[in-house]
This record gives structure tokens, C-alpha cells and sequence, in this order.
């Protein structure tokens, strides 16, 4: 599983002209999933990015969680993020978990957050989405289950 997480001050999710999911202050999260990928991994993968301490204290430093600002998340799916483009200039997707499965930790990722008593917004897997953002900082965090 990996994510990118950007910090942001505000985040919107729109389909088919219509805003879907908005926040303010918190997290905008692509997710991808393989199909290696478990809920054990969802877990371990939200339970980590639940502690980041990325929003900045009164002293300027990142120093605080996203419940310590009272944030929310705007998850959105993402298989690019398994993008392998080492064979020519047309991306391969062949790592990015097939959509049953992607779809179900997806959706999971999104509960066990709301689990940990944030407010999540979300797009909707497989679809056409239009995503807007300001970033904060700019702050943004790359995540790996391998790697973490």
C-alpha cells in the first residue's frame, strides 16, 4: 500500500460537476493498493498516519497530529501511484491491485480512519474525479507499507 499525503488548509473532491467531499484543514490522502495488500496493512498504514506530526506548533515547528488541529481527511483512490514506467514512455499498471480487491481495502482505509475518530471525506473508487488543494507549506509525505 502507498500513500501521499499532503497537508492542506482546504480540499475538494468533484464528479461529474457536483462536489463529492471537502475539508478544511487536515489531510489530503491518495491511496493505492496492491493485491498483496491486507487489512493488516490498512491498518498499520492508517494507524501511521493518524501520528504524523506535521502540522506546526506554536513555536513554527511540526510538532502536531492531525487530531491535535482537529483536521479531517479527503482520501481519494489512486492506482497510478503504481505506476511502473522503466519499459518506454506508456506507464504500466500491472502492480496496482485489481479493482475488487483495491476497491475493499480502499474502502476499509477509509473506515478504520473514521475508526480512529476523524472525519473522512472521500471520492468515489473508479471514477472520473477532479481533485483541488491548497497545500500547506507545502508539506507532503510519501508512505509505503514495505517501508514502514
Amino acid at each position: 500500500m502507498k500513500t501521499v499525503i499532503q497537508r492542506v488548509t482546504e480540499a475538494s473532491v468533484t464528479i461529474d460537476g457536483e462536489i463529492h467531499g471537502q475539508i478544511e484543514t487536515g489531510f489530503m490522502i491518495l491511496v493505492g493498493i496492491r493485491d498483496e495488500d491486507t487489512e493488516a496493512d490498512v491498518r498499520k498504514m492508517a494507524d501511521k498516519i493518524s501520528k504524523l506530526r506535521i502540522f506546526e506548533d506554536d513555536a513554527g515547528k511540526m510538532n502536531l497530529s492531525l487530531s491535535q488541529v482537529n483536521g479531517a481527511v479527503l482520501s481519494i483512490s489512486q492506482f497510478t501511484l503504481y505506476a511502473d514506467c522503466k519499459k518506454g514512455n506508456r506507464p504500466s499498471f500491472d502492480k496496482a491491485g485489481k479493482p475488487e480487491h483495491a476497491k475493499k481495502m480502499y474502502l476499509y482505509f477509509n473506515e478504520y480512519m473514521r475508526s480512529l475518530g476523524f472525519r473522512v471525506e472521500e471520492g468515489i473508487f473508479g471514477a472520473e474525479m477532479k481533485v483541488r488543494l491548497l497545500n500547506d507549506g507545502p508539506v507532503t509525505i510519501l508512505l509505503d507499507t514495505e517501508t514502514l
